[in-house]
């Protein structure tokens, strides 16, 4: 795994917003991050009517979108009611986020450590520039 060089003493982290419906991997994600030195926030956007509520809250200098199936959904969090319509519900509110998002990623298919290794090497390049 390529592990992001640690900030510049005088520098402040980066700041990573994580956003997403339930079950996408948010808080496996944000765990990773903020262990890797990251100032990372979940801003809860998909529970939220604000649009952007994740730029107010977080503001961010990254925002990651994570994403998820409804398959893959129940599948990792049966006990979630509300079904289909209510992953709909959280992405119509999660609609703005994802419009401008620095990072999409579809978790579907991918265990917490893809999800992991493709969001590192993603913000790897961003501490480089």
């Amino acid at each position: 795994m390529d592990t992001p060089p640690p900030p510049e003493p005088d520098s402040k982290p980066l700041r990573v917003a994580v956003v997403g419906p339930c079950s996408a991997g948010k808080s496996t994600l944000a765990e990773t991050l903020k262990s890797l030195g990251f100032d990372t926030r979940q801003p809860a956007q998909e529970h939220s009517y604000v649009p952007d509520m994740w730029r107010r809250i977080s503001r961010p200098d990254v925002l990651i979108y994570l994403d998820v199936d409804y398959v893959n959904s129940q599948q990792r969090r049966p006990h979630l009611g509300g079904g289909l319509p209510r992953l709909q519900v959280q992405q119509q509110r999660l609609h703005h986020a994802r419009q401008h998002c620095d990072f999409y990623l579809d978790t579907s298919t991918l265990s917490p450590d893809e999800v992991r290794e493709k969001v590192v090497a993603f913000l790897s390049q961003k501490t480089r520039h």
